[in-house]
């Protein structure tokens, strides 16, 4: 008779070597289409290039600089406004209206990105055109707030599952001594769940980072280095997206290796971090 937990067991450990071993073969993937670039010194300076195939330069530096401006601002967006509904939901709601509050984050979790990016077009970029005078109004700024928009769920969940995982002793105590919900999100909550929002910030960089609809739709796709948040820009994954080079073994072509590659290592050292804080947490208990 087959043993059901072995055979269980054994599957998700072929699980696990197959993906890990698919992960690897696209990196390797990637560097073996790339190779031409690191044999001749050109790897490092597409990075710190321009793009002007006019001029026969490839470089992806704009694209770089754009990436961070809108990640990074998404983030500043999205942090304030996830930590916020995370203390909602778990601290001062009613146990019915935050139950409510978390099924409409969870749903919000399964709206494909073309459909924030349908919202940000017909909706947002009208707005800020508007509001800040901003061009075509296809910026960095409407970028950044749409895709807040899109990490913002899963920030919120991670936020409160933290949250609900503090010991129920903790929570007791402060009760006991007369506190306040306010004073124990204060000094009880956060200082014990600040591995979790940690972990949700990076997850959440890594999630912005990987996006490509909501920078392809609203951030202009302009392949200048951006001089303020009203200019349009172009991030690495679009850029991925709308390079198409008619000979394949053009630097052309083989720039966008390049951007896979920097997403890529950029995606494995988030990983990392989210795993040794991981095992911080564990240590810790």
């Amino acid at each position: 008779m087959i043993n059901t937990g072995k055979f269980i067991e054994k599957s998700f450990f072929i699980a696990a070597i197959f993906s890990a071993a698919l992960t690897f073969i696209i990196f390797v993937f990637m560097i073996f289409l790339s190779l031409p670039l690191f044999k001749g010194g050109l790897f490092f300076n597409i990075l710190g290039n321009p793009w002007k195939p006019e001029h026969g330069i490839f470089g992806v530096y704009p694209m770089l600089i754009g990436t961070v401006l809108i990640v990074l601002l998404s983030l500043c967006w999205a942090f304030p406004l996830s930590l916020g509904s995370s203390v909602l939901i778990s601290v001062i709601a009613p146990p019915r209206f935050s139950k409510l509050l978390k099924k409409i984050v969870q749903m919000m979790t399964g709206i494909p990105t073309v459909i924030y990016g349908f919202v940000g077009v017909f909706l947002l970029v009208p707005f800020i055109r508007e509001m800040f005078n901003a061009g075509s109004g296809m910026n960095i700024l409407t970028a950044s707030l749409m895709l807040a928009m899109v990490i913002s769920p899963t920030m919120i969940i991670i936020f409160t599952d933290s949250f609900e995982n503090i010991p129920q002793a903790y929570s007791d105590a402060i009760d006991a001594l007369g506190g306040s919900a306010i004073q124990k999100l204060i000094y009880v909550i956060l200082p014990c769940s600040w591995k979790g929002i940690l972990t949700g910030l990076i997850l959440s960089l890594g999630r912005a980072m990987g996006d490509t609809l909501i920078a392809l739709m609203i951030a202009g796709n302009a392949v200048a280095v951006p001089d303020s948040i009203f200019e349009s820009a172009r991030t690495l994954t679009s850029h991925i997206a709308l390079v198409i080079a008619a000979d394949f073994d053009s630097i052309e072509f083989r720039s966008i290796f390049t951007c896979g590659i920097v997403l890529y290592m950029f995606t494995t050292i988030l990983i990392l971090l989210v795993r040794f804080l991981g095992r911080m947490s564990l240590k810790n208990k």
